[in-house]
């Protein structure tokens, strides 16, 4: 078989590809895909954020969760099938503007076509004559569209002994398009750089004067830190913050309404002093800026305070948050995990077995239905705590990762953990277990959430975003518009001028602006009226209606 028919049918094949991928409709598509692509990402929880609530939700839904892990779902972001629309938009755009910004240039080197030999068939169109020479009349016209390319043809248009004039504007409408489209790739570029240079890191700090200072120097600083590729941590931006206060405004019905925090903060990590750093009221939307870092407050919550006292006096003090489990009225759940001391149990397997675990809920405004405990309102008005304190193997050094928040069930079903009591208290207030160990409730502190976030795509992303609306803006506001003029010699000898405009939709007012321009020219010239029969025109009238088939108030029409 002939391989020639065969490579002409792929190329063939490959050509009507590419004039399909690079359409302006397959680009509106793309990216209406991608948007589409984009919404489980904000439905569902993400492996890259918070993998614990991924396997809660697979867990939770069966087959279901486990069908949308395959999907990638939980990985929208990086996922094979966003990419490929991300790139296949990329390629798209790049293909469609291109070719688009050549032409545009070309436009811009080529005169304005022609005057059309017919004026009065065009949208719009009028008619008068004048005292004024044809050059003068000429002259005046052009002056009249000063901002316009003007192409001039004295005598060699396409009528003769005429004087013709050929105008264009609104080339920023083009101009606009391209500059949206292509700051929307630059924009795209941004977005994939970030994945690559950008840092993000949580912690969670005790809100109180006392507190330790946190400083932005290792990623192991954070509870959780998430990087791109060519970040390794040892760069960031160095800097310490000290939390001194939060404060929580609420609605009547408890709803959060503000958080606020002051901090201290210096870029300066060798300075010690606290009281010498520089002052900032954090907000939420209102993050802290140091350099190109940025430090939001989050969200907030609760760390109780316990305090067991060992038989031989000896006691373990420990303040922990805890995780909201209603937001409404800040109900939380959360565990404490206690070593004794090595000189009680000096067997280190004895000394395994009575280890103290705490585990329950914390309510800021204590509500008891008998001797369960809710919470009715977010504010630490009336703090209570009710819990169940067991006695074992609570998996301190295991090595093996746990939760911060519940025991594994494993180790209470196991028997590995014995509960040994389940009590309210208020702060102040402890219980004793049958060994003679104290168990306290001391209180509570209030917590804050930050995110340091590091990317230096950010204000790029901004400034495109700019460019791409200002783009936009100048697509939609202007007009790509043409005006013609022929200005000839009746055979009375009175000079006659033609006007006739053509754009490409009415919308906005171009009609008005070429009636605007009409009136003027009028206004300036010495018209005389059109005599009856005169040549090439059945007006009985100076100016004619603009608009075929609607008959101006003077068209004889």
């Amino acid at each position: 078989m002939d391989p020639m028919p065969r490579f002409a049918s792929v190329t063939a094949f490959l050509r009507n590809a590419w004039r399909t991928l690079t359409a302006m409709r397959t680009a509106l598509i793309l990216l209406f895909l991608l948007a589409v692509a984009a919404i489980p990402g904000a439905l569902l929880p993400q492996r890259s954020l918070n993998e614990g609530k991924v396997l809660e939700y697979i867990e939770e839904n069966g087959w279901l969760g486990e069908l949308y892990d395959k999907l990638q779902l939980f990985d929208v972001f990086s996922s094979w099938w966003f990419t490929a629309v991300y790139v296949l938009l990329f390629v798209s755009l790049v293909g469609c503007v291109t070719p688009r910004s050549i032409e545009l240039v070309k436009q811009l080197r080529t005169p304005p076509p022609l005057t059309p030999r017919n004026l009065g068939r065009m949208p719009h169109h009028a008619s008068y004559r004048t005292t004024e020479s044809p050059e003068q009349a000429a002259d005046r016209v052009q002056g009249a569209l000063r901002g316009w390319r003007v192409r001039r043809n004295d005598g060699d248009g396409r009528v003769p002994d005429t004087i013709e004039l050929s105008s264009e504007r609104g080339y920023m409408r083009e101009v606009g398009n391209i500059v949206f489209h292509f700051a929307l790739l630059a924009l795209l570029i941004m977005f994939a750089a970030g994945k690559f240079v950008y840092a993000e890191g949580m912690r969670v700090l005790i809100a109180n004067a006392e507190s330790p200072a946190f400083c932005n120097t290792t990623p192991s600083a954070y509870d959780s830190f998430r990087a791109g590729l060519l970040v390794d941590g040892t760069d960031l931006e160095q800097f310490c913050i000290k939390i001194e206060d939060f404060r929580a405004d609420y609605l009547p019905n408890g709803q959060a309404e503000m958080f606020t925090s002051n901090v201290r903060y210096t870029d300066e990590i060798s300075t010690t002093d606290p009281d010498t750093w520089e002052h900032f009221e954090m907000r939420v939307n209102h993050p802290l800026r140091i350099g190109g870092t940025r430090v939001y407050l989050q969200g907030h919550g609760y760390a109780p305070t316990f305090t067991v006292t060992f038989p031989n006096g000896e006691t373990r003090t420990d303040t922990q948050h805890w995780q909201p489990t209603e937001l409404q009225t800040f109900l939380s759940s959360g565990i404490m995990r206690f070593d004794p001391p090595a000189g009680m149990y000096p067997d280190l397997a004895d000394r395994r077995e009575q280890q103290i675990a705490i585990q329950g809920l914390f309510a800021p405004t204590a509500q008891f239905d008998g001797t369960l405990l809710s919470s009715r309102f977010p504010r630490m008005d009336d703090p209570a705590v009710a819990i169940d304190v067991y006695r074992g193997d609570a998996g301190l050094d295991t090595g093996r990762p746990q939760s911060v928040f519940s025991l594994e069930p494993d180790l209470i079903e196991s028997g590995a953990l014995e509960r040994e009591a389940r009590v309210n208290l208020r702060p102040g207030e402890s219980t004793t277990l049958a060994d003679g160990t104290e168990v306290r409730f001391d209180g509570a502190e209030e917590f804050i959430n930050i995110q340091v976030s590091e990317d230096p795509t950010q204000i790029w992303v901004g400034v495109f975003a700019a460019v791409m609306m200002g783009g936009l803006v100048l697509s939609l506001m202007v007009r790509r518009r043409r005006v013609w003029a022929r200005v000839g010699v009746d055979d009375d000898g009175v000079t006659r001028v033609d006007l006739g405009g053509l754009a490409r939709t009415d919308r906005s007012g171009w009609g008005r602006e070429f009636d605007d321009l009409r009136d003027r020219l009028v206004a300036e010239s010495t018209v005389t009226p059109v005599l009856p029969g005169a040549t090439g025109t059945d007006d009985t009238a100076s100016s004619r209606g603009t608009h075929p088939g609607t008959p101006r108030k003077d068209d004889t029409r």
